[in-house]
């Protein structure tokens, strides 16, 4: 039976973005051996899109309230692409110091959960 979900973030700076998660995202976590920080995440879900090829993964963390992450993400000088209207919710794709991107969404009110 599965327990939860291990999720890894290839980086060119891991230092960094496991920094970010930590300090700026406020994520907490405790060390999982070796030095080596292992943060906590909160309930997850999986979905599947349909594609024409093998698209690889995206990791999206989901939040309450967008515009708020946004501006607090701006003031610690984070690179957020506009903020997007989509029938399922709002997004935005943030930039991690590592140099890869995460997208975070706001669901909409109508989606069950």
């Amino acid at each position: 039976m599965l327990t939860g979900t291990h999720l890894i973030i290839y980086s060119r700076d891991p230092e960094a973005d496991r920094a970010f998660f930590r300090d700026v995202l406020g994520i907490p976590g405790g060390d999982a051996g070796d030095g080596w920080l292992a943060l906590a995440l909160p309930p997850a879900e999986i979905a599947f899109q349909p594609a024409e090829r093998d698209a690889g993964h995206e990791i999206v963390l989901i939040c309450d309230d967008v515009d708020t992450l946004f501006a607090d993400l701006a003031d610690a000088d984070v690179q957020c692409a506009p903020i997007v209207a989509q029938p399922w919710g709002r997004t935005t794709r943030v930039t991690l110091p590592g140099g890869s991107h995460l997208r975070i969404y706001q669901p909409s009110k109508s989606k069950a959960g």
